[in-house]
Parts: C-alpha cells; structure tokens; sequence
C-alpha cells in the first residue's frame, strides 16, 4: 500500500476519518490525499413564477441580487473547503506523517474518486455525511455510491476511531472474501494483528475447504488466525462476535450472491454497516 485518498467534509465523522487515515499511513508508509468535492450548484435560483409577479425592473435587480448572493456563497463554499482541508492537513503532519496533500474539487464525488483512484490503493470514507440524521443512524448518501464505483478498497471510518487490536474477516468463499484474504496475506496493514476468520452458516466440504485455505494463506504471511463456523443469521452472528471478541474492525466483501455480501450493499446501504460500530473494510 502505498498510497491513501481520504474524503473529508465537516460531518462529526471527519475527525475518525483523519485518525483512521493516519493509523493506516503510519502502518503502511503510504501517501496520503485528503479531498474534499463541492457539489454542483444549481444552475438557476429563479422562481418559477416570478416574471408573472414583478415588473421588468423590480425583477432584474431581484434576479441581480440573486445571483449576486449565489456567487458568494460559492465563494464561502469554496474557502470553506479549503480551511476543512488545511485543518485535516495540520493534524496528520502534526501526528508525524510526511507526505500529506490536498485536493479540492468541484462537481460530482464519483467523478473525482473515478478520477483520482488510479493511483490509490484506499479510499477512506466516513459513514455518515454532513446531512445525515444521526438520530435516525441514517448512512451518508455518498457511502454507497462510492462502494458501488471504486474499483479500490473502501475503508469506513465508524463515529470514533479507536486503536485498532484485532481484526475479523467475515469470510463466505467468494472472491471479493478471497480477495480481501490475499490483500491482507500480502500487505503491511495487519501486520502482527491477530484474526478472526468467520463463515456464518452451515459448513460444507467445499466451504469448509476454502476457509482452510484461506487460514492456511493467512498464517504462512505470520498471523494469527482463529478459523470457525458458527449458525445464526450473519447479521446478529457478526456484532456478537464483534462484541464479545473485543473486534476494531470487520473486513468483508460488498458484494456477491452470499447473504453476508449481500447485507452490506443492495438497493441501499443496509443494516451491518449502519449498525456496526467499528471500521468496516470493504472490499468488491
């Protein structure tokens, strides 16, 4: 891994995402670029009926003023983007990294992270936005979006970042599960971190041989890896064994045929993610 893209707004999840990016840096001695995309304004304030209410005059210094108060506040926008940015910036070198920079955007987010991913080995992205309903533990309507687009893997950063111990792999023999399997055999982040290789569900030869391969690669790269099946629906399995292993973080994969696969992203960012309170690495 060499080389981070964490997104950053001014949601209450920005801070974790900070955190969790320089966790990930100083474990992997990866880069980093922290970018923050100003969304498309709209391209007319008029109202729709205002030429049938005002004379010619009244309405030109009306829609004057309009325009006037929208190029402000997409000036206030833009500076704003900037200070969240150099903020995020200070706190990483102040925690010791090095090469950190800075990319602001204007547009769509997909089309940046499309853009700019080519180099990345992750993404970091908070779970929930700055509009989001904490109340209602509603996702950031970004999250899927970016799940569903990169072709990298995606790490969300739960509400606080904590330091991270032990992980699971929520593990189903597909390939996006495999995947994750190999990315973890053969990188830096994990390193020295115990792991705990789940498969909800009832075991067969076959799923059975796979999950021992899948330990089998995990301890020749040095970890320690407890293998298990365990009954139940994947959903409530998995926080109870976050819970009761004292788990920082599950890596799983977002897609596939699998119920697991399919809990995390469907018609919506569902229930595993939106409930789960540590990271979650995903993987497609």
């Amino acid at each position: 891994m060499t080389h981070l893209i964490a997104l950053i707004d001014g949601s209450g999840y920005s801070q974790s995402v900070r955190d969790l990016t320089c966790w990930v840096a100083e474990r992997t001695a990866a880069s980093v670029e922290l970018m923050h995309v100003l969304g498309r304004r709209g391209v007319g304030s008029e109202p729709a009926d205002l030429s049938g209410n005002l004379k010619l005059g009244a309405r030109t210094a009306l829609l004057q003023e309009l325009a006037d108060l929208d190029e402000q506040k997409a000036k206030l926008e833009l500076k704003r983007g900037r200070l969240l940015l150099e903020e995020a910036k200070s706190g990483l070198e102040e925690a010791g990294l090095s090469s950190v920079s800075t990319k602001l955007r204007h547009g769509d987010l997909i089309d940046a992270i499309g853009e700019f991913e080519g180099d990345a080995d992750l993404i970091i992205i908070g779970k929930r936005g700055e509009a989001a309903d904490f109340a209602k533990l509603h996702l950031g309507s970004n999250l899927e979006r970016v799940v569903r687009s990169a072709t990298k893997p995606v790490l969300v950063a739960s509400r606080a970042f904590k330091p991270i111990s032990k992980f699971l792999i929520a593990f189903d023999g597909g390939e996006s599960a495999m995947k994750a399997v190999r990315h973890i055999a053969g990188g830096k982040l994990f390193t020295g971190l115990p792991c705990v290789l789940l498969c909800v569900g009832k075991p067969t030869d076959s799923l059975q041989e796979k999950l021992d391969d899948a330990a089998a690669l995990l301890r020749k790269a040095g970890y320690e890896v407890e293998a298990s099946f365990e009954a139940g629906e994947p959903e409530d399995v998995i926080k109870n064994r976050i819970e009761s292993d004292n788990i920082d973080l599950l890596v799983m994969g977002a897609y596939g045929h699998s119920r697991i696969r399919n809990l995390i992203i469907g018609s919506t960012t569902t229930e595993m993610v939106r409930s789960c309170q540590v990271p979650v690495m995903m993987f497609r």
